[in-house]
């Protein structure tokens, strides 16, 4: 059975003369599976830090170079975004380095006011960014709306474009992005041959080195697309008299200076690198924790905005300082770093410490990269800020033109001032649709039908009673609100009318789209379809006297009275089609009998969807074991052999009462013991979960095939036996002949469960490991 450690009696005193110190604390020494683990997540994270610094490196440099910068300004970036962000940041998968969204910015200051002008503005746009992340702003910035920031992203990615392209055949680009449309037409007429050729086998390696097909893409998938873009192209350009990267010798920067300009100027420029790079950092944070969520491995929790974007103001202040580009957190290489199978923030390190040694090192290298080479490349990152799964987006949403504002405005006028046209069109739009309402009136052959489409506010009020002054007395009107808001002055004057309308000798309805009313009596359940479960209060009858006790039969009828009111006519025309064409269910699930387990809920399913078994303790008795258990093993026949189900699933859970009664049995109901004449039907029942009790002995007396749970250890022995018993269960299935034929053949899945009903957590049997894995929310498309 089992065994229980004792601990030593400890004398209460001890003499100041023993010998014997006191015995200190000691850590418990980790399992082997535990060092494993870590070995695991230090060659994934060394693996991932080379992939990122691969990319990391070029794009460092296009974007300095693009800008007018010094080129090592990119790599002190990268430096200090890799180390310091990573290190403080609270994103911990999230690349930081020099800021692609800031690339329009920073050449406007640098061409205006000098680069050590643009290092101070850096500077104090870090300290901005440091003091907004000790005032726990930066959930509040994610409330801007996600056109606003896509359109201000692509605003930036096409001006980019447009002078990078002039640098790709041979030109320079202009300060501004009107300019440079305007001489486009000029530079084609006559390119730099060279140049354009380098650009062009940048841009075509760039596209297409992600779809090499066959052992080639297998290879391709380990360097990043654009190293080997830079790689292919400075190997086409050996010989050729092409401009190339001029890194000068390393030495102490220049102390940033303040610009000669006014404390607006300053003070615009200061607020733009703020707003740009902490937008860009956060939203790229978001996106990078929902991709990781989707990887096997990844830290859970959710990112640290706040002190994410204290870390980087830290990076920014210092990145400045040392001479180096404005810093943001990148969606791109933050992706790149998750894909690469990073699971801890030493990628991000690792990754500014090879950026630091290359920089030191290899600097002859970096210089034989043609620019035209680094221009395509920003190019094309550029052109890919322009988004069209963003556009479809915001156009599903009705946003676009909030987010055709921005861009525009972005291009036409800089960053700032898009984004403040941006936030001016969705006010105005918003204001738009909270008075936009349509009022029509259409005879019906036995009614009128009042159709109100949009927000119905006070504003509308007045068009509404003329609309409802058409309706001829004594008539059955149906008003049709198909809005989502409705405000007391109209509800009041929806209510008005419709008394007087009734008093005249009328009918009306007023409701929703799905026909249900609108208002309802003051002792009305209050609850939706899918929260009645919740509780369970709001359907219980209120007794006449407190001295008369409340009758759960009276609460039962409380709630079917609230289904018939609420959620059957939202069900009705889907119970009518599975009443026409039969049960189909695709699955079978077994378990507990349990009030508490809720299994519609659990897995979402609705009706027609689960073939469900229940009873005390979810057991499957084997074949032959009792003729008392026919009924289970007629419905496992059912499913399997005349619904033809595609999987079983047998579901545990935590508190299970079945578990706790058989670690309770006595000595003469354990297996081997005698049986008792005058057992129970419970009792009998319960005896189907003796091979369960005896697995998990065996178990504790062996050691074999200790059950465990993924994420934390098993709480106790009625926790442990419940988890065995779903894969004792799982055996007992098998030996049914219609179910092991099935499997066999390929067409039936069986899958263990266990679900904690306290943690409201779901898990799931790994046969292979013999462990229960948490099931994990899904993450939301990355919308960033």
């Amino acid at each position: 059975m089992f065994q229980i450690e004792k601990s030593r009696p400890q004398p209460q005193h001890m003499s100041h003369h023993s010998e014997l110190p006191p015995e200190s604390p000691r850590k418990p020494r980790p399992e082997p599976h535990e060092k494993g683990a870590r070995r695991t997540a230090a060659r994934r994270d060394l693996s991932a830090s080379i992939v990122v610094f691969l990319l990391a490196v070029p794009l460092s440099l296009g974007i300095a170079l693009a800008t007018g910068a010094p080129p090592q300004a990119g790599l002190v970036a990268a430096v200090v975004g890799g180390i310091v962000a990573g290190l403080l940041g609270g994103a911990p998968l999230q690349i930081s380095g020099a800021a692609t969204g800031l690339l329009v910015v920073t050449a406007d200051l640098v061409q205006r006011y000098g680069w050590r002008a643009t290092c101070a503005i850096t500077v104090l746009a870090g300290l901005a960014q440091l003091a907004l992340g000790a005032a726990r702003v930066a959930r509040a910035a994610l409330a801007i709306s996600p056109a606003i920031v896509h359109g201000m992203l692509a605003g930036i990615g096409v001006t980019i474009a447009i002078g990078q392209l002039h640098v790709v055949l041979g030109g320079s680009p202009d300060s501004s992005a009107l300019e440079n449309a305007a001489a486009l037409p000029g530079q084609l007429e006559h390119p730099h041959v060279a140049a354009l050729l380098i650009g062009a086998i940048t841009v075509t390696v760039l596209v297409g080195w992600g779809r090499l097909p066959g052992r080639a893409g297998r290879w391709a998938r380990i360097v990043p697309a654009p190293l080997a873009a830079v790689l292919a192209a400075t190997a086409a350009s050996a010989g050729l008299a092409v401009p190339r990267v001029d890194l000068p010798s390393w030495q102490m920067p220049e102390l940033p200076a303040l610009p000669d300009a006014s404390i607006p100027a300053i003070a615009a420029a200061v607020l733009t690198v703020t707003l740009v790079a902490s937008m860009e950092s956060l939203l790229s944070a978001v996106a990078v924790d929902r991709l990781a969520a989707e990887q096997p491995g990844a830290p859970a929790g959710r990112a640290h905005l706040n002190r994410e974007l204290a870390g980087q103001g830290v990076s920014n202040a210092l990145s400045g300082l040392l001479g180096g580009f404005p810093i943001s957190g990148g969606a791109m290489r933050g992706s790149a770093n998750v894909k690469a199978g990073a699971v801890s923030r030493r990628a991000t390190v690792l990754h500014g410490v090879w950026v630091l040694v290359c920089a030191g090192l290899l600097a002859g290298a970096l210089e034989q990269i043609p620019l035209a080479a680094l221009a395509a490349l920003v190019m094309v990152v550029g052109i890919r800020m322009v988004s069209f799964a963003h556009i479809r987006h915001v156009q599903r949403h009705r946003e676009f033109p909030v987010y055709a504002a921005t861009l525009g405005a972005v291009v036409v006028l800089g960053v700032l001032q898009g984004v403040a046209t941006g936030i001016a069109v969705a006010v105005f739009l918003a204001l738009r649709r909270l008075t936009h309402t349509r009022i029509t009136v259409t005879e019906e052959p036995d009614s009128h039908r009042v159709r109100v489409t949009g927000q119905l506010t006070f504003l509308a009020v007045p068009r509404l009673t003329r609309t409802l002054a058409l309706v001829p007395p004594q008539a059955n009107v149906v008003v049709e609100l198909c809005g989502s808001f409705m405000d007391h002055a109209a509800y009041e004057a929806l209510q008005t009318w419709s008394t007087a309308h009734q008093a005249h000798g009328g009918w009306v309805t007023l409701g929703g789209r799905s026909g249900r009313p609108i208002a309802e009596p003051a002792s009305a359940h209050a609850c939706r379809p899918w929260t009645p479960w919740r509780n369970h209060h709001c359907t219980r009858p209120v007794p006449a006297r407190e001295s008369v006790p409340e009758s759960s039969g009276s609460q039962l009828m409380g709630g079917v009275s609230a289904f018939q009111r609420h959620t059957a006519p939202l069900v009705r025309e889907e119970l009518a089609r599975l009443a026409r064409e039969g049960q189909r269910p695709t699955q079978l699930f077994l378990t507990c009998a349990d009030s508490r387990l809720v299994t519609s809920m659990i897995t979402s399913s609705g009706p027609g969807d689960l073939f469900t078994v229940r009873n005390v303790g979810n057991l499957m008795p084997p074949p032959g074991s009792d003729s008392s258990c026919d009924s289970v093993g007629a419905a496992i026949e059912y499913a399997v052999d005349v619904l033809k189900v595609g999987s079983i699933t047998v579901c545990g859970h935590s508190g299970c009462g079945a578990m706790a009664a058989l670690l309770t049995s006595t000595a003469a109901d354990a297996p081997g013991g005698s049986q008792s004449d005058d057992a129970t039907l419970l009792t009998r029942w319960l005896r189907h979960g003796r091979p369960s009790l005896a697995r998990m002995e065996r178990i504790g007396r062996l050691g074999r095939g200790e059950v465990a749970l993924s994420e934390r250890p098993v709480a106790d022995d009625q926790e442990r036996l419940a988890l065995v018993n779903v894969m004792q269960q799982l055996d007992h299935l098998m030996a049914h002949p219609c179910v092991a034929r099935r499997v066999a053949e390929g067409s039936l899945a069986l899958h263990g469960m266990y679900f904690h009903v306290a943690e409201a957590q779901a898990y799931v049997l790994d046969e292979a490991s013999g462990r229960f894995c948490a099931v994990r929310a899904e993450a939301a498309p990355v919308t960033v």
